[in-house]
């Protein structure tokens, strides 16, 4: 009862309060209810970006791009900096010159050659079979409606079957214009395709048989490069076998058509992680990479695969071959779909410089040993960007 009294006393009190002390009570009760108004707002907003750039667009007509995807200045694309054409740049190899033994070796000087200066380059006359097929399934995921696609979302970068935005959303500070879905393969298909999306209907048969056809190009470009490198007999036969018990994924990408495209990128500056990585594109340029202090498109070549080099290609060859940044610029009149095919050595296996290539007075050891762990570990703490995971590896800067 004695409570009773005093709660009632504090309630006759306060409804006896100065004038001016009601109003101010009223106005810290308008600010707070504005103040959560606003905070829900920006969580509906953050909500909204997380669900991906193809989400984003379907809600209606964009004609300005949200804050979140636009870049600093300094690391915006130019809209003055119109890069040159790759065409008579970028070596075009012939893998069908490899399979002849009275070109073989021309062939391998001059794949040596592209991986050693350029880090980058198309290859025809692959085998590859299916790409236009891979595209096209590629394009009509991205077009299923949100619920299909929101299945296989996750925030988790080390998920095998991940729908997802950006480059890592959780830690990016600005967001890219991109939507992908990332499929882990190994050499045993069978075991995990049906963990990957069951619509459109073909989309797994599609995708198995381009993953295998890019596996066995893998193959053979490294057969190829080890021989360039004067890696033979027991070391080649080793790495070989690594890379058929090795790491792929494929990373399906889709780049919206923007709204203000000079703000903002596809995919930021950037290294790949494994070997080698295997890209088929469609006709819509947005792949540049850093070439002589310049960003250099890549215009697609009719029928061509793009291949470079990665990160832990680099370590290996001991500095031979260059992993190169590369970026993906959106426009604002066509969508663009991308399937990349990366490939590595088995998760377990520690990389470093092949001993062949580390001669203590000529070519001393470069690169510190890793794993994909320590990859992942650094990828998960840090924003993918740059060349930034090699350089935690180096031992000799140049």
């Amino acid at each position: 009862m004695a409570i009773l009294d005093v709660d009632l006393a504090q309630n006759n009190n306060s409804s006896s309060a100065p004038p001016c002390h009601a109003h101010a009570h009223a106005h810290a009760r308008q600010q707070a209810h504005a103040d959560e108004q606003q905070d829900a707002e920006e969580e509906e907003q953050q909500q909204l970006l997380l669900k991906g750039v193809r989400h984003l667009c379907e809600r209606g007509t964009i004609t300005k791009l949200p804050a979140r995807y636009v870049l600093p200045p300094s690391d915006r694309p130019a809209p003055g900096d119109q890069p040159r054409s790759s065409s008579c740049i970028f070596p075009v190899i012939d893998l069908g010159r490899l399979r002849v033994p009275a070109e073989r070796a021309a062939a391998l000087a001059e794949l040596d050659a592209a991986c050693r200066d350029y880090g980058f380059f198309q290859v025809v006359g692959h085998g590859v079979d299916g790409g236009g097929r891979m595209l096209d399934v590629a394009r009509r995921f991205f077009d299923l409606p949100f619920q299909e696609r929101a299945r296989y979302m996750s925030a988790d970068i080390r998920a095998p079957v991940r729908y997802g935005t950006s480059f890592n959303q959780l830690n990016d500070g600005v967001l890219c214009w991109r939507d992908f879905l990332k499929l882990v393969c190994c050499d045993d298909l069978a075991a995990v395709v049906p963990s990957w999306p069951d619509a459109p209907t073909d989309l797994r048969e599609v995708v198995s048989a381009y993953a295998r056809s890019s596996r066995r190009l893998f193959r053979e470009l490294m057969e190829a490069a080890l021989e360039a490198l004067g890696i033979r007999s027991g070391g080649a036969a080793e790495m070989l076998a690594d890379c058929d018990a090795g790491s792929q994924m494929l990373m399906v990408n889709c780049f919206p058509a923007c709204p203000e495209p000079d703000l903002t990128l596809g995919m930021p500056p950037h290294s790949d992680y494994g070997f080698l990585t295997v890209l088929l594109q469609d006709q819509v340029n947005g792949l540049e990479v850093r070439h002589a202090d310049t960003w250099v498109l890549v215009d697609p070549v009719p029928g061509s695969l793009v291949v470079n080099i990665g990160d832990h290609f680099e370590m290996y060859s001991n500095g031979r071959y260059k992993s190169l940044l590369h970026r993906v610029r959106v426009n604002s009149a066509r969508p663009r779909i991308s399937v990349a095919s990366l490939h590595g050595l088995p998760p377990e296996r520690v990389i470093g410089p092949a001993p062949e290539l580390v001669d203590d007075e000529k070519n001393p050891r470069m690169y510190m040993d890793t794993d994909f762990a320590t990859f992942l570990d650094y990828l998960i703490s840090a924003e993918g960007k740059h060349k930034s995971f090699l350089q935690t590896r180096r031992l000799i800067t140049n």
